[in-house]
């Protein structure tokens, strides 16, 4: 390659990077002004039924045409694929190339944690950040009489894309259906404020069944709800309540309701939908639509992916020399040959180094003869030659075209110790192949070009240091999974640990088997010298394994132990005595399978917020716990974050909806890190930890999702939708958790521009974003969690709060608004709850009843926090004839609501009474809730 070409292949790649670095994460792009490549995906659990797939054409296609004239002719959904799972019979369907399951922005699968069919968006970053999926039930799709509670598919789709592709969030508030104006008036939660409706009480908890007002708080007490006019002149909002007909737009900013205790004044600084929806990379360069004509609907492809098909591909060169690599791949790929890939895969091997070998052709794994059979082609002679990446590459593909006549859909799993300077060359054939690359980076010379090609085709990347006792290898090829999906037939790692350990020393450990696995478990020992430790495994029972009961592989330096069966529920001890005269690295990996398919096994899924970063912009960790499309609550989550040298940064991440956790108690624990000792690759590893223990279910959706509508009034009549379903009728139920015990990979991510020498303080303590504020008599209440001296570590130094009666004040121009004194107030550690009390002057003024506060954190060095969430203190004014007039004068507003002759509203109000008698259930206009 001469000088000149090398230059612009560099250029080339620079342009990719910073492409990927925009687009990561989204399979949807937007050319010109059309979504294109838009993925659906079924679940496997989910029966065939041609008319999901009609359905879901017409939500689209709906969707389409709302959101382009919501978005003021800028954009709509031109190319749609949707993804068939394998259970279904084959059609005639196309063949996915990069698509998955588990890369759709919609999924369709059974309803989250039995809630029901309640729409919603795995959103868990900050305001304007893309979310992960949107989530819809085939009954949603399928049974019309959802349409009165949601609305129309196409509009709820609208609402949930904007969650997904735009990071905003809703406009109402289920926790907090009412609240106080500045004008002491009870409002619904909502933008805009001028929609109408009234209020209807139907529980218990109404005294008489009237909805009424909380002497205390203000606002009405439980059972109350807002049922709106059906017939509208309100155009907006769509995050609010899209169910209307009238609602064609998003709040902006000029009838963006400020006051509204809503999660999308608190997420993103007051700032309207249409405000955040337009800030998007998606208009930074999309024009208007200037054909005065629709946009086309948008066209489907239906896609089928049948059985897997995967090659290893795998170097050989001299840069497998050294730190026992040649022997800990073949550990790590027997592993995964062995216990990891999934039956009825068709599996081949190729080694490469200037050349490439095929050392097997696409077998077919149907019992475990196969498996070892594969296993035994795995390359043992001593690593020669230089490294040709696209040799090895161009070799996979070959034996793959040999079964398949194609390679669309198939996989990849590309390790490489070697620079190669060359691999630019084959990057677009590699990218338009339609094969999926995983790369494992061994070591730290390893092409730096290699995570290119996984994220261009969507494949998974990971990177394996020469720390013998981090068993890295071992756990990327554990933590590449079928993306079908059907998580029943994936292997979960329970346990991988290393250790140093002393000669005559013990490394032993305790890992919980639970009940939803059990199947096909493995216990895998690895050591460095001729002959293995000694190994005592103690089941539950007190039933004792040694060395005996293992397959042991001196050559390979493995043990493995299979449990017949399902393993026993519960904690086993493991102990590895190293019986060599040295010290030695021990390793132990425990992997295993669902107990039963119909039963989703407890995962984790864990990822950083990029996959490339420079410092010293900080990093987000991420883990996500589940049991199928349920989160798992009260774990103990530690990230473990290794560079190719030097010692790991441990972290213990939290879901307390605080720091970087946007939402509370929603499986998705999160930590930031700023701390990297050097450049270039690091590895993330997960380890999760829950103790048999008593926890309260969750049974409310913690994320975004579309509004469960209670009923309407239409043509003067209340009509209400059925109630909404509810998993746990009593908050106080608690159940007993079994304990669990799980590792995973979180791939890898590159870091530059870190410092070489000491330098000086850049981390400012984290933004606080859950700052709450309560009143009692004229004092004003507050509560947050503690951020830290370093984002949401150490301790912060001091607190500086300021109280506006303007929350866009405290936004804009925070250091002009009221300061509170806050000598007396010390800063705890992160992570801890603060409370602070004060008496503002503001409530001595008998017309002002709401006061907006804000708080920022200050470190040792003087850097400051951005300014937390607006919280807002409201003090309530109980007018003195409110107790004696409420109830008539809201039985009369309710006769006169749509009418204007005197007879009629006669009628109506014997009518209304009567009906009062019969069911216990008053409504009142909410212009009736004036208190002033």
């Amino acid at each position: 390659m001469s000088c000149g070409e090398g230059a612009a292949a560099a250029g080339w790649l620079l342009t990719l990077l910073l492409t990927l670095a925009a687009g990561r994460g989204a399979a949807a792009l937007l050319r010109g002004n059309g979504y294109d490549g838009l993925l659906v995906a079924i679940n496997p659990q989910v029966p065939e039924d041609q008319k999901l797939l009609a359905s879901i054409k017409e939500m689209i296609t709906e969707a389409s045409f709302y959101l382009f004239n919501a978005t003021q002719r800028r954009v709509y959904f031109q190319n749609i694929k949707i993804l068939i799972p394998a259970t279904w019979k084959a059609n005639n369907y196309g063949k996915p190339k990069h698509e998955s399951y588990e890369k759709a922005e919609v999924i369709v699968a059974a309803p989250y944690w039995k809630h029901g069919d309640e729409p919603y968006t795995l959103q868990y970053g900050e305001c304007g950040s893309m979310g992960k999926y949107i989530h819809f039930t085939p009954n949603f799709l399928v049974n019309d009489y959802l349409i009165d509670v949601y609305g129309s598919r196409g509009r709820v789709f609208v609402h949930e894309w904007a969650h997904l592709r735009w990071g905003v969030f809703d406009e109402y508030n289920n926790e907090k259906p009412f609240y106080i104006t500045g004008q002491n008036q009870v409002k619904v939660t909502r933008c805009a404020a001028d929609l109408t409706g009234i209020y209807v009480c139907e529980k218990k908890s109404c005294t008489e069944g009237n909805c009424v007002i909380n002497e205390l708080t203000g606002l009405f007490k439980e059972g109350c709800a807002f049922i709106p006019e059906r017939t509208q002149t309100a155009k907006s909002s769509i995050m609010y309540m899209q169910s209307l007909s009238s609602v064609v737009e998003f709040c902006n900013e000029s009838n963006h309701n400020r006051e509204a205790p809503n999660l999308q004044n608190r997420m993103c600084n007051y700032r309207s939908t249409w405000d955040v929806i337009i800030s998007s990379m998606d208009f930074n360069n999309t024009l208007l639509r200037t054909n005065i004509s629709l946009p086309p609907p948008p066209t489907f492809s239906l896609l089928q992916k049948r059985d897997r098909v995967i090659c290893l591909v795998l170097d050989v060169s001299h840069s497998m020399n050294g730190d026992d690599r040649i022997n800990r791949l073949r550990q790590a790929a027997e592993l995964y040959l062995l216990q990891v890939v999934e039956d009825n895969s068709y599996v081949g091997i190729v080694t490469f180094n200037n050349e490439g070998e095929i050392r097997s052709q696409l077998r077919q794994i149907v019992n475990k003869d196969i498996r070892k059979e594969l296993a035994s082609y795995l390359p043992t002679a001593a690593p020669t030659g230089g490294t040709n990446v696209c040799v090895g590459l161009q070799l996979g593909f070959e034996v793959i075209k040999n079964q398949e006549g194609n390679i669309y859909g198939s996989e990849i799993i590309l390790l490489t110790a070697g620079e190669d300077s060359g691999i630019i060359e084959c990057f677009s054939n590699v990218i338009n192949s339609g094969s999926i690359i995983h790369t494992i980076a061994f070591g730290p010379s390893a092409a730096k070009e290699v995570e290119q090609l996984a994220h261009e085709t969507g494949g998974l990347t990971f990177f394996a240091s020469d720390r013998l006792d981090s068993n890295d290898l071992i756990d990327g090829f554990s933590a590449i999974s079928s993306g079908s999906g059907d998580t029943s037939s994936h292997s979960i790692q329970i346990e991988s640990a290393g250790e140093r350990t002393e000669s005559c020393k013990l490394f032993s450990r305790t890992v919980t088997i639970d009940s939803t696995v059990g199947k096909d478990t493995f216990f895998v020992v690895t050591w460095q010298t001729a002959e293995p430790p000694k190994i005592t495994l103690l089941d539950p029972n007190g039933k004792n394994y040694t060395n005996k009961d293992f397959e042991v592989n001196t050559v390979l330096q493995v043990a493995r132990l299979q449990i017949p069966g399902i393993a026993e529920v519960g904690e086993w001890t493991y102990a590895l005595m190293n019986t060599h005269l040295s010290p030695q690295a021990l390793t132990m990996t425990v992997t295993s399978r669902a107990a039963n398919s119909t039963i989703p096994a407890i995962t984790v899924k864990a990822h950083m917020s990029s996959d490339r970063n420079e410092y010293p912009r900080s990093m987000v960790v991420y883990a996500r716990v589940s049991q199928g499309l349920s989160p798992i609550l009260g774990a103990n989550v530690t990230a473990i974050i290794k560079p190719g040298t030097g010692d790991p940064v441990v972290l213990g991440l939290l879901d307390n909806g605080a720091g970087s956790d946007i939402v509370k108690n929603d499986g998705v624990y999160s930590r930031y890190i700023y701390s990297f000792s050097e450049n270039g690759r690091y590895n993330l590893k997960v380890c999760v930890q829950r103790a048999s223990k008593t926890v309260r279910p969750h049974p409310i959706v913690p994320w975004s999702h579309s509004m469960y509508i209670p009923g309407y009034i239409e043509n003067g009549k209340i009509q209400m939708n059925p109630p909404r379903p509810s998993v746990i009728s009593n908050e106080d139920i608690q159940t007993r958790a079994g304990g669990f015990s799980r590792t995973a990979s979180g791939g890898s991510f590159i870091m530059s521009a870190v410092p070489t020498r000491p330098h000086n303080d850049v981390f400012p303590p984290c933004k606080i974003i859950d700052l709450h504020a309560r009143t009692a008599n004229d004092m004003i209440i507050l509560s947050w969690t503690a951020s830290g001296d370093d984002l949401d570590q150490g301790q912060a130094a001091s607190y500086e709060i300021r109280t506006s009666e303007s929350p866009l004040e405290l936004r804009d121009n925070f250091d002009k608004a009221i300061l509170v004194n806050t000598s007396d107030l010390t800063p705890q550690h992160a992570g801890y709850k603060e409370i602070f009390v004060f008496k503002p002057e503001a409530f001595a003024t008998e017309n002002i009843t709401i006061i907006y506060v804000a708080v920022r954190a200050i470190d040792k060095a003087s850097l400051h926090s951005d300014v937390s969430n607006i919280a807002q203190a409201v003090k309530f004014v109980l007018p003195m004839d409110y107790l004696t007039g409420n109830i008539e004068y809201s039985v009369s507003r309710i006769a006169l609501l749509g009418f204007g002759l005197l007879t009629a509203v006669c009628l109506i109000t014997s009518a209304t009474i009567c009906a009062l008698k019969k069911k216990k259930k008053v409504v009142i206009t909410e212009t009736a809730t004036t208190l002033l």
